[in-house]
Parts: structure tokens; sequence; C-alpha cells
């Protein structure tokens, strides 16, 4: 059986035995029941585990021959696979917070791998006509670096494209697969001659756009609910032997939405093998509410379907990280259908305003950290009953940082305060969302900010308040 040491400070120490012990009892045996590992516990003197160093681990840690893993905290800096090579057993990062534990164990023993999807993207370039081709470029890059597979440049009614070659040509010669997206049959031709690689959309009555160009076409109905003519449209391209997608048309709330799902349904019974094509802008876009939450549901759909692709787009502006959902989204819920689990403990880049396990700590398990605290430095955390703010000199409890201000004293510390200011402002917003708060880290938006990659490796960089 694995024997894990776990690595850890003086405040954390008995948290995190606790813990422990509600996983796997110390000697491995729960009522005569095999646990996956035993471990022991090791507080290696210093009082806040995250100040934890490699170089302090090698200075102050033996290690006894039985021991096969050690898990240091989550934001414990240094090279572990130097620690490894130099013990001689395996080192890895637990989470930031002892109370995750068991969903850290939970992960191991379930791994999902999150590189594959089936559900291609396409995101279009809605206003395609009225851009340069830098602009053009630009705006394919963004949608490439968020994960969209292809690009699809959408003309506009009325609107002249007299660039719609050279941005095929440009968009080609980058790398980028390339799709033409018109209501006009010559701009599809011209679009297809340029070497675009797929076109929407065609029906049963412009099928002959697809005998002048190699393009793959997009098929739909004469009109959403007209069934029989895309059946047709399908029929004509399979005798013909060429590649199409198959797109039955996803109707906005509440003109249609239910009745076009069953349309998708029915398609996919008909014609288990063909390419399906998923626009899902006229919910994302038409529906005012958070996209992460739809994103989660169509693909989800799409997993279920087996749907070849998704058309996305982001004119709204709440709708602007919809590529980025679509990727995070096909992912999880591709992961989900080819495990046969529901979608939970996958990821939680989707959950962008509410944690499932906001306040890890409860008022009296942060008291307890409280009354052990022996310096001046100010303790941020968030649990049910509010913020909790404590040092040496005292324990605070409030709802509204403003609260809080005259019991910290920094009416001639500046730095300090603004330094405050911005941990209870995170504070507050995490209280009132249930989202979780790690004192002197940015709150966890999920997808939808853009996060820096960090290199726990390294020492760490001065923070903003130290910058100035």
């Amino acid at each position: 059986m694995e024997h894990i040491v776990f690595l850890t400070g003086r405040l954390a120490e008995k948290s995190l035995t606790q813990v422990l012990e509600g996983i796997a009892p110390p000697d491995g045996n729960s009522a005569g029941t095999p646990t996956p590992f035993t471990w022991e516990v090791r507080e290696i003197g210093l009082q806040v585990a995250g100040l934890m160093t490699a170089d302090m681990i090698r200075r102050r840690v033996e290690l006894a021959p039985h021991v096969n893993r050690v898990v240091v905290p989550g934001r414990c800096r240094g090279d572990l696979d130097a620690l490894s090579a130099h013990y001689g057993v395996r080192f890895d990062r637990g989470p930031e917070e002892v109370k995750d534990l068991p969903q850290f164990f939970g992960r191991e023993a379930r791994h999902f791998d999150l590189s594959r999807y089936e559900t291609e993207i396409f995101a279009e370039i809605v206003d395609a006509p009225r851009l340069d081709l830098d602009q053009i470029a630009a705006r394919a890059k963004r949608y490439k670096d968020d994960g969209a597979d292809v690009i699809d440049l959408g003309c506009l009614p009325e609107t002249p494209f007299a660039h719609l070659e050279d941005a095929v040509a440009m968009l080609k010669a980058s790398g980028y697969r390339v799709s033409v997206d018109s209501m006009q049959t010559a701009e599809l031709v011209r679009g297809g001659r340029a070497g675009a690689d797929y076109l929407m959309s065609l029906n049963a009555d412009t099928l002959w756009v697809a005998d002048e160009v190699s393009s793959t076409p997009i098929l739909v109905a004469r009109e959403p609910r007209d069934v029989a003519s895309l059946d047709a449209a399908i029929d004509a391209m399979t005798q013909r032997g060429r590649p199409f997608l198959a797109d039955p048309i996803l109707d906005p709330i509440p003109f249609g939405l239910a009745g076009s799902i069953a349309r998708y349904v029915s398609l996919r019974e008909r014609y288990p093998l063909i390419g399906i094509m998923m626009g899902i802008g006229n919910v994302t876009e038409l529906t005012e509410a958070d996209t992460t939450g739809m994103h989660a549901v169509l693909l989800g759909m799409a997993a279920e379907l087996r749907i070849n692709a998704v058309l996305t787009t982001s004119v709204s502006l709440h709708a602007r990280r919809a590529v980025r959902e679509a990727d995070v989204a096909r992912r999880v819920m591709h992961a989900a259908h080819e495990a046969q689990v529901l979608p939970k403990g996958i990821s939680t880049d989707l959950s962008a305003l509410h944690a499932k396990r906001p306040f890890p700590y409860n008022a009296e398990e942060i008291d307890a950290f409280a009354r052990a605290v022996r310096d001046p430095n100010f303790r941020v955390q968030v649990a049910q009953d509010g913020i909790h703010v404590y040092n040496r000199d005292g324990h605070q409890t409030a709802a509204d940082p403003f609260a809080l201000y005259a019991g910290l004293k920094l009416e001639h510390d500046g730095g300090h305060a603004f330094y405050m200011g911005v941990q209870l402002a995170r504070a507050e917003i995490a209280w009132q969302l249930g989202k979780r708060f790690d004192q002197d880290q940015a709150l966890d938006w999920g997808c939808e900010v853009d996060r820096p990659a960090e290199n726990l490796d390294v020492w760490c960089a001065p923070g903003a308040t130290k910058k100035r």
C-alpha cells in the first residue's frame, strides 16, 4: 500500500489531519476495509504552508525508506522534479486548500482527457465585408486562439465584398481552414473558387454551386420546417459522393427552439452517419443571459447527437467569449459522454459566477486559525457568515468591508490600506456570489478571463501592491 507524507505549516496542520482522517485512517484500515493509502503529516517549521519552498523542504525534511510519495501545499514554489530526484520518491503539489484533498484524490483516481473532442467550431466574422485584411487577420487569430477550427467569413446583404477572394487567400496562406457564409450564390461561387473549404449554405435549389467548386457545402432546408427539402438535398449530395454537413437550423427562444431541437434529433435518427452542423448563435446571441450555461447545454446536446460542427458568433458583447466557452464545453461534454458520467467534477472552467464549494472553512474553524496567529499580518478569509479579518490583535467578521476598516487601524499606512482594500473588495465579491476566495490571488472567473500561466517552479514576482 502506498504511504504518503503530507508537508504543511503550523496553522494548517490540524485541519489537514482532520481532512485526511476523513479520507483514510493513518493505518490504512477503516472498519476492516483497506483504504487507498496510509499517511502521515509533517509540519516542517513554518507557520504558513503557502510559504513553503523546495529549498526549504530539502534543508528540513528527511524521509524514511517506506515513504512512496510526498504531497506539498498547492502554492509551494520550487522544482518538484528536482526534489523527486533528490529523495528518490515522487513529489506532487496538492490543492491550494486542504479541504479540497478529497476532490484532489478523486480526480487523480479518474483522469479525464480534455485534449479530445469531436465537434469542430466554426467562428464567424459576421462583418467581414466591412473589415480590411489586417482586421480580418486579427479577428481570425483571436478566434483561433480561443479554440476555433474554421474561420467563417460572413457576407452581408447588399454590402459589396470586393476583397472576398483576397480574404480567403490570405487566411488560407496563414494556415486557416475557411468557410464563406452568404445568401448570394455568386458570393459562394467566388469564395469556392478562391479556395474556401466550406460554403454555407446551399439548399435543394442551389446545389448547382457545389458542382462549380470543390468546397464542402453546408446544406439547409428551403425554410427551416421544410424537412423534406433538406432530405432531398442530403440525398442528392450522397448520390454524388460529395462530403457535406446538414443543418436543420436552431431557432431562437421563443420562436421554436424546442421544435428545432427535435429536428436535430429526428435528422440524426433518419441519417445516423451523416455530418451535421448546429448554428448556436441564435440562442447565445439572442438570449440576454450569461452564455456559459447555454454553451454547456448546447454542446452537451451536440455530444449526445454526435454533432460534427457548431457555428458560433461573438456579435453581442455579452457573448464575446462564445468561442472560448464553446471550446471548453465541447471538451467537457465529450469527456462526459465517452466516460458515460454526469458532466460534474471534470472542469470548473464553465463555472464563472459560482463555485461548487465556495467556503471551505466555517466560522469556528477560521476562529481556531485566528487564535493560533502570533504576528501582525492580516489574514482574510470568507465563510458563510461573511468576511473574516484577523491577526494577533483580534478577529473581525462583517458582510460589508467598510465595517471592518476602523478596526484595521491603517489610517497612517497608505500602502497597507490599499492592499487591504483590494483584498476586501475581492472577498466581498466572493462572499456575495459564492466564489472561492484565496488571499493574494485573483478571483477565478473560469474561461471568461484569460489567466496568465503561473510557473510554480520559480520564485513569485512582486505583487501589485509591492510594485507600487
